[in-house]
């Protein structure tokens, strides 16, 4: 499908008279949908109709962005940013009619992604300050794997980020995520108290091959941090006996005597559910690496509730931060 050959200007005001929220919502539906037809039908419009309306869109932007497949339309390349973007439109619009509607009687609400281990150990303290601020926010926090919470920033649904990340993750998203480094965590492999390899001086990767291993879920960060340690010390990566989503049962089982694991230091300072000297840090060489813990948000016009989550880190203001991507800092 081809744009109009009109003349395009690259001035925001221009695609702002032009376009309308309704057209961001046009957009994500023949995404969604994958055909005119079936996108019509859901729409309630005709398919001549839509099609004309899609022209004239392709057209304020001045590229098309989609194009026809036997499969039906797939996103061109510059297509995929605009729909990335009318998704994150549509999803601030709706945050904005919510935190609206609630203004005369709730505070504001800011959404906060972060691994558990960082929620768990480190964010009390920060929501502490966001909540009982002279002008409170509310905070909606959601715990999850990195890469899961990297998609739902992506699309709208939380604010920013306190988490540790893998730069090759950012480094796609360069200029539409920035990040400031907040503080390096250590990770550390624990046995259950009373193991033989926490009474070694040193023990090396191919011993602990030898041992039965409670692991993250495969594709995770957790996993391939593990897996990286065996590999680059040329060791076969041992099948785990257990794998787990969250690194809290992952450190009970290792508590329980079950396997071997890696778990962030800061997790066995914590006073969770697994008693003081439940566990114990076996000293291998080489280390587990460490990994920078960040706070990641979306480029853009300044956002006063990223401002207000910035004052309760003690970080600088936007304003005195450099150009996008300035802030980037290497996992």
């Amino acid at each position: 499908m081809s744009a109009s050959s009109a003349p395009y200007s690259s001035e925001p005001h221009h695609l702002v008279a032009r376009l309308r929220f309704r057209h961001l919502n046009l957009l994500t539906e023949v995404q969604a949908r994958g055909s005119l037809r079936a996108a019509a039908q859901s729409l309630n419009l005709t398919q001549p109709a839509l099609s004309k309306a899609l022209a004239e869109i392709e057209a304020a932007f001045g590229f098309p962005l989609f194009l026809r497949t036997p499969r039906g339309l797939k996103p061109t390349a510059q297509g995929a940013v605009v729909l990335r973007g009318a998704t994150l439109l549509l999803a601030e619009l709706g945050h904005v009619h919510a935190e609206a509607l609630a203004a005369d009687r709730l505070a504001a609400k800011i959404r906060i992604g972060a691994p558990p281990f960082v929620a768990q150990t480190y964010l009390p303290e920060v929501i502490q300050r966001l909540v009982r601020h002279d002008a409170p926010l509310r905070v909606q926090l959601q715990e999850d794997r990195v890469p899961a919470l990297i998609q739902s920033l992506q699309r709208g649904e939380l604010d920013a980020l306190i988490t540790t990340f893998p730069l090759q993750m950012l480094e796609s998203e360069r200029g539409a995520l920035q990040s400031i480094k907040l503080f390096e965590v250590q990770f550390a492999a624990i046995a259950a108290r009373g193991h033989p390899l926490l009474r070694a001086r040193r023990a090396d990767w191919i011993r602990l091959a030898r041992e039965p291993w409670v692991m993250p879920v495969e594709g995770s960060m957790g996993r391939r941090l593990i897996e990286d340690c065996f590999r680059h010390s040329g060791v076969p990566v041992p099948p785990p006996v257990i794998e787990a989503t969250s690194p809290t049962t992952s450190l009970q089982l290792v508590a329980a005597g079950l396997g071997l694991g890696i778990v962030p230091d800061v997790a066995l300072l914590s006073h969770g559910p697994v008693p003081a000297g439940a566990v114990g840090q076996i000293r291998v060489a080489p280390e587990p690496p460490s990994s920078a813990v960040a706070l990641i948000f979306r480029s853009g016009p300044m956002n006063p509730r990223i401002e207000r989550l910035q004052q309760a880190l003690g970080l600088p203001g936007l304003q005195d931060r450099g150009p996008p991507g300035a802030g980037m800092a290497p996992a």
